[in-house]
């Protein structure tokens, strides 16, 4: 599996684990979208590159990592085809994969700590699309993205 991960300045210490935790995952294949100096930088420069890069299928997921994830997953999804999901635990890690098979995974640096971060990319990694009645969900947000006149809702 191959996995963009970026943050800002204010996630870059959280980055910088989770870079190490990626390394030891088997199957996981990481690149670092930056950014790698605590110097302010702007968090959708990131995002955006991360999630162009999960659209276009050059990875298969991305992490994102700012102070709180919220701008992050904002900016991530603002790229169509991608669904990113703002976690702060294990169950929401689970479920953001389960039910609404997001491809990217926003954390806050500020918010947890390394220990629950990385148990989230862990079950947030290893946890597969449920498919049934949440296809049927997603392919009403897709309906959306593609401008569909049809009416999803």
């Amino acid at each position: 599996m191959r996995v963009a991960l970026a943050g800002d300045h204010a996630g870059l210490d959280l980055k910088r684990r989770l870079w190490s935790i990626l390394q030891e995952m088997e199957g996981v294949e990481a690149h670092d979208f930056g950014t790698n100096t605590e110097e302010s930088v702007d968090y959708p420069d990131f995002a955006l590159a991360v999630a162009r890069a999960v659209a276009a299928g050059r990875v298969d997921r991305g992490i994102l990592v700012c102070g709180t994830g919220i701008g992050m997953s904002i900016a991530a999804n603002r790229v169509p085809g991608v669904r990113a999901a703002l976690c702060q635990d294990p169950l929401t890690a689970r479920l953001s994969r389960e039910h609404n098979d997001a491809h990217v995974l926003a954390l806050g640096g500020r918010i947890i700590g390394p220990e629950m971060a990385a148990e989230i990319v862990r079950v947030w990694l290893t946890t597969p699309f449920a498919h049934g009645r949440h296809q049927r969900r997603i392919e009403k947000i897709e309906a959306v993205e593609g401008g569909s006149n049809q009416q999803a809702f």
